[in-house]
């Protein structure tokens, strides 16, 4: 990696990302397909905040926020290409968007599935805490957890 740049994303960017989340898990094992990803990036998310890390030009990472989400805002998704994994891509983009997020609100929250452990471990290892399972929320005998960092409390008392 040479040269890492972090950017809103832009339409022109739609088959990168696509072909990035529709290559990659966890999004295959809940049954997320390249058509599931065009018809959500098409052409972006609306009411999101939409962001692609570039690597040498091409698109290494995507991060889509929801702002307002339970006094914070909700790292809807987080994914890094297979070929840019290993490299602190995903580390950097998460770190942008916690500067981001931390400026208008105190809290960031996040979905992981219950199998993906090295997703679990990244995100513990950046200071996020469980908050708790929600079981069979997307695919069958499977859990999703949210987790939760923080700033300090919402409100002052």
């Amino acid at each position: 990696m040479t040269d890492l740049v972090i950017r809103s994303m832009d339409p022109d960017d739609h088959n990168a990302v696509v072909h990035l989340l529709g290559e990659s898990d966890p999004w295959k094992t809940l049954g997320y397909t390249k058509d599931d990803w065009t018809r959500i990036f098409c052409p972006t998310p609306q009411g999101r905040d939409c962001y692609v890390a570039l690597i040498d030009g091409q698109v290494g990472g995507v991060a889509i926020v929801k702002q307002k989400f339970l006094l914070g805002d909700y790292l809807e998704l987080l994914g890094v290409a297979v070929w840019a994994r290993q490299k602190g891509i995903g580390g950097q983009l998460l770190q942008y968007i916690e500067e981001l997020v931390f400026k208008r609100t105190k809290n960031l929250f996040v979905c992981v599935s219950d199998f993906n452990e090295p997703a679990r471990a990244f995100y513990m290892k950046h200071g996020y805490q469980e908050i708790g399972p929600m079981p069979n929320f997307l695919i069958p005998d499977s859990a999703e957890l949210l987790l939760r960092k923080t700033a300090g409390p919402a409100r002052r008392s």
